[in-house]
This record gives C-alpha cells, sequence and structure tokens, in this order.
C-alpha cells in the first residue's frame, strides 16, 4: 500500500460524521471533509514528520494527492513538524500555499510554522510578496503569521505600515488584519492606540479591529469603554 492510501485510509478510520457535519458549516470552500480533530491530524502530522510511521514526510508532501479537507491540513501541519534547514521548509510553505483556500487550513498552517521563531528575518522576507498579493488568502498568510510570530517592538511599525496598505475587499482578508491589530493592542497598546487614531484602514477593517478589542477578556472594562467611543 503506498503512503497515500495509507494515510487517506488511517484519515477516514479516525472520522467522525457528526464533527464533520458541525466543522464543514464553519469552513466556507472546505470541499470533501470526513470530520478528523485537528489534534489529531496533528498527531499523525508529528507521526510522519519523524518517520514514525515509516514514511518520508518529503516525499508524501511532494507526491500524495489531497482528496479531502484533511489531507490538505495534514500537509500543512507536516511542514510545520519538519526541523532542518530553513530553506527546504520554506520550499515546502511556498508550494502549499496556493492550497490555502479558507480560514481553517490558513490558521492552523501558520500557527504551526514554529520554525519562524528561530528564523525571523528570513521569515519575514519571505512574507514580503504574500501580503502585497491580489490573492485573499495569500494575504491572510502573511497577516496571520505576522500576529502569530511578529508583534513586537522590532515589527510593530512595519505591520501598521503593512495592514494600512493592504487594499483587498475579501471578508478573511479584513477579518485577518482586525485581528492582527487588536492582538496589537492586547500586546502594545501605547502604540496601537497612536496607530487607532491615526490610520488608513477602511472602515469596516477599523471597527472590527475595535469589536474584536472590547471582545477581548484581556482588555479591562474602562478602556473597552473608551474603544467603544472611537467607531467610525
Amino acid at each position: 500500500m503506498n503512503a497515500e492510501i495509507e494515510i487517506r485510509n488511517k484519515l477516514i478510520s479516525l472520522a467522525e460524521p457528526e464533527y464533520r457535519d458541525f466543522s464543514s458549516a464553519l469552513v466556507p470552500g472546505c470541499g470533501d471533509m470526513l470530520g478528523v480533530r485537528i489534534p489529531i491530524i496533528r498527531g499523525v502530522a508529528k507521526d510522519i514528520a519523524v518517520h514514525r510511521m515509516g514514511i518520508d514526510p518529503i516525499e508524501y508532501l511532494e507526491n500524495a494527492e489531497e482528496k479531502y479537507f484533511e489531507e490538505t491540513m495534514l500537509k500543512g501541519l507536516i511542514i510545520g513538524e519538519l526541523k532542518g534547514d530553513v530553506e527546504v521548509v520554506l520550499a515546502q510553505v511556498a508550494k502549499h500555499i496556493p492550497k490555502v483556500t479558507n480560514w481553517s487550513l490558513c490558521d492552523s498552517f501558520c500557527a504551526g510554522l514554529k520554525i519562524t521563531k528561530k528564523n525571523k528575518a528570513r521569515v519575514w522576507s519571505f512574507l514580503e510578496s504574500y501580503w502585497q498579493s491580489e490573492k485573499p488568502f495569500e494575504i491572510r498568510v502573511a497577516v496571520v503569521m505576522y500576529l502569530d510570530y511578529y508583534i513586537d517592538k522590532e515589527h510593530i511599525e512595519d505591520l501598521f505600515y503593512r495592514f494600512d496598505h493592504i487594499n483587498n475587499d475579501d471578508h478573511y482578508v479584513k477579518m485577518a488584519v482586525a485581528w492582527a491589530v487588536s492582538t496589537c493592542f492586547i500586546k502594545s497598546p501605547e502604540e496601537t492606540m497612536k496607530y487607532l487614531k491615526s490610520n488608513d484602514l477602511d472602515d469596516e477593517t477599523y471597527n472590527m479591529a475595535l469589536q474584536k478589542i472590547r471582545d477581548s477578556l484581556r482588555v479591562d472594562k474602562e478602556t473597552k469603554e473608551m474603544i467603544s467611543t472611537m467607531k467610525r
């Protein structure tokens, strides 16, 4: 049995129909979904990445086709588990990004790319073409990577510049930018408040960012009341 069929059969055996029905309703554009929970897929990804299943991870990434949502999710999570040369990993990231067609594939993929922590300058430059892309989910990948790994004193002003210059009307792009701005506020409230008072965000994205700040459990009541007065 080849690796593609072996892994597909394993995922099918782990599927929960009720979870599929629930989850597919939350993920527009998910295609065929089996109903395997992401922590379980992550466990399979780790097993493959360390050759525990006798499957070469790069060979699987390069040759296995994706019939189900979970197979695409799995490939993204395998990439996050790869160790070694950052250029080898980024080559796989670049091949995988065109397969990212919904928020779930995007956000789980980005969260798994922990290699970024030790290679921040290289990954920052790698993302340069993606935040400037015209493709919504390429932009979302860049923005979610920024909020996962780059909200710090070194990068925050550059992030604000990028958020101001992302001009894309896709809902999932706007939501990602709003999420990133709200996370900036939680981590760097003074710098982000200055940005909120003077920015080039469109009104929808700006107001969503304010709402996400108000929704946060890490923001005090007084601050939330002030933020509520800033709506456009």
